[in-house]
């Protein structure tokens, strides 16, 4: 399957974009001062969940992001 150029490239951008925006997530999660996330000092289940979202996102990002430059490179090799 051939991808074309803006496709590759949204799918890259898409990668890129997930990573921000849970790296950053995850920074305000582990600094959490409203007791949602750490109650006494030890994680909660709001923690252990938002953190296994980020985990996922982080593996879909990144592979989605990976077809993405494949597709763009593949466009390189053929042009």
């Amino acid at each position: 399957m051939k991808l074309s150029r803006p496709v590759s490239w949204f799918l890259l951008a898409f990668g890129v974009w997930s990573w921000v925006i849970w790296v950053t997530f995850v920074k305000n999660l582990v600094k959490d001062g409203s007791g949602l996330a750490f109650d006494d000092g030890h994680p909660t289940a709001y923690f252990w969940v938002h953190l296994a979202l980020a985990v996922v996102s982080f593996v879909l990002g990144t592979v989605i992001g990976v077809i993405g430059l494949r597709g763009l490179r593949a466009l390189r090799r053929t042009s």
